[in-house]
């Protein structure tokens, strides 16, 4: 969609599938109808420590309202001071969250009207009257004696292992104190992020989360970043985690203007997987697993969450190099990146796992931005983005290798390291060719049984629909039953429905 930069767009009905379009199989006459929804426009702007003259990289922002201080958060780039807000039409405050940022620095003005200070511009009140969104330009200045503190230290260390066993320990405290005070954010034990485009994909994702619920009994949360998915799929995602027991919520972040665009699809999804992940979610959450849709999970990706990364920002599995006839095509270990990785390893990027709070406290965001932002000038570069990134960045930003059994593919494992496998991904093999469906239904046998299950799970919701719509029309009064989303992330199957809460960031 061309669109003004200010606007967050998504597909909201359409039965086709929109990312691949074969107009050759239409039948003649046949139209092509879509219908995208503007979802939220920008609050964006270019903040500035006047103290300092810098750009106050890593202080957190609140966007909210008088009743609803906390709409959302996100925290300023070092690149620019840039930060964004998705927003609608209204009347809002921007002010500093509580903690490192409200204890160091001042909110002088959000800068209305504009870069240079106007007498009368001292507020923090934001009014977005106009499709165009808005664009500010704070002045933040440091309290007296904070003049040589780093926001980004806040003590953070990084999570253990004995960190998240006791957190459900803090959950129930919370609740025997949430009569006394605020309550802070709860959030499900195991939080997955997905990225998926097309009918195909959405399939596979589908299957890949029904996988990780047949093997918890642990609470999780799937998020997904909103307008590369399908109308279908997002109809029928409510059905599906009333069915499985699972919370879910929608996600975005604008590329930024000034950051190197993408025009293909893939490389545009590639780069929203690692990119933008200091941005993406919630400031309270503190772990989060990026999971392919092609994926099929055989372990509780509870195990993932409690993993020492030992000080890294991020966890990723090596590429395998046990398949030996595969040896030709094992790029990294030859030319640039032989001579660039000096004996570190080349990680596949289909799984992993990140420390959000220690990647936002080393500014990872800002350093990986900047470094793709330099690399993208070449077109050759960067040929596999999502993947390719965070290796070339492992001398600045270390990765903590994951144990090989982590993550299994055909193309670059032995077949004796399936027995041990905890995911297996579906990767492309440069050799056979062999379309993804093929090989998921020939090397997964639960891939089928999962597939089936959803797909009666699809009938019933289908027959439902038919039958409400007969009611309707023969005069009925159509009540339908309540599907929950369970967005608290604390339920099973069957438990409490609770209100779907959409893109709350």
């Amino acid at each position: 969609m061309d669109v003004p930069p200010s606007w967050l767009v998504a597909p909201k009905e359409s039965i086709h599938d929109l990312d691949n379009l074969k107009l050759s199989s239409l039948k003649d006459g046949t139209n092509v109808d879509a219908i995208y929804e503007l979802e939220h426009i920008l609050i964006e702007g270019h903040s500035r420590d006047v103290t300092l003259s810098a750009p106050p990289k890593g202080v957190q922002l609140l966007l909210g309202t008088e009743k609803n201080p906390h709409f959302a958060d996100t925290i300023i780039m070092a690149n620019l001071g840039y930060f964004q807000f998705k927003a609608q039409p209204g009347c809002w405050k921007i002010t500093l969250k509580p903690g490192q940022s409200e204890r160091i620095f001042h909110l002088d003005s959000v800068g209305g009207q504009g870069y240079t200070p106007t007498p009368g511009d001292e507020n923090n009140d934001v009014a977005l009257l106009s499709f165009q969104g808005k664009t500010l330009f704070p002045r933040l200045s440091r309290k007296p004696g904070h003049e040589k503190d780093d926001v980004l230290d806040d003590g953070h260390k990084p999570a253990s292992a004995k960190d998240y066993l006791s957190k459900g320990l803090n959950f129930a405290s919370g609740i025997l104190h949430s009569m006394t005070g605020p309550a802070k954010e709860t959030h499900a034990d195991i939080n997955i992020f997905s990225v998926a485009s097309g009918h195909l994909y959405e399939r596979m994702l589908n299957i890949m989360m029904v996988s990780v619920m047949k093997h918890t009994k642990h609470s999780v949360k799937f998020w997904f970043i909103e307008q590369f998915l399908s109308p279908s799929f997002k109809s029928f995602l409510p059905h599906l985690a009333a069915e499985y027991g699972f919370s879910y919520e929608m996600v975005t972040y604008k590329w930024p203007h000034w950051l190197r665009a993408q025009t293909e699809k893939q490389r545009i999804i590639w780069g929203y997987k690692i990119l933008f992940l200091d941005v993406l979610f919630p400031l309270s959450l503190d772990k989060v697993i990026f999971v392919d849709a092609d994926q099929i999970v055989r372990t509780d990706l509870y195990e993932l969450v409690t993993f020492d990364l030992e000080g890294a920002p991020y966890g990723f599995t090596p590429m395998c190099d046990s398949r030996e006839s595969m040896e030709g095509f094992r790029f990294w270990k030859q030319g640039y990146w032989k001579k660039f990785l000096r004996g570190l390893p080349y990680h596949i990027s289909a799984l992993y796992v990140v420390d959000l709070n220690r990647f936002r406290a080393i500014a990872a965001g800002d350093k990986l931005r900047g470094q793709y932002h330099t690399l993208s000038e070449d077109p050759g570069s960067l040929s596999n983005l999502d993947q390719d990134l965070p290796n070339n960045m492992q001398w600045m930003l270390p990765i903590k290798s994951l144990p090989q059994d982590w993550l299994w593919c055909e193309t670059w494992c032995s077949d004796e390291a399936l027995k041990t496998a905890k995911t297996i991904d579906l990767c492309n093999n440069p050799l056979t060719k062999e379309p993804k469906l093929d090989r998921a239904r020939r090397q997964v046998p639960e891939w089928t049984v999962y597939d089936e299950e959803i797909a009666a799970v699809q009938r019933r919701v289908l027959k439902k629909d038919e039958a409400i719509k007969i009611k309707g029309e023969e005069g009925g009064d159509g009540d339908d039953e309540e599907v929950p989303s369970d967005e608290g992330g604390d339920g099973r199957k069957g438990s409490e429905k609770k209100q779907h809460k959409k893109d709350e960031l």
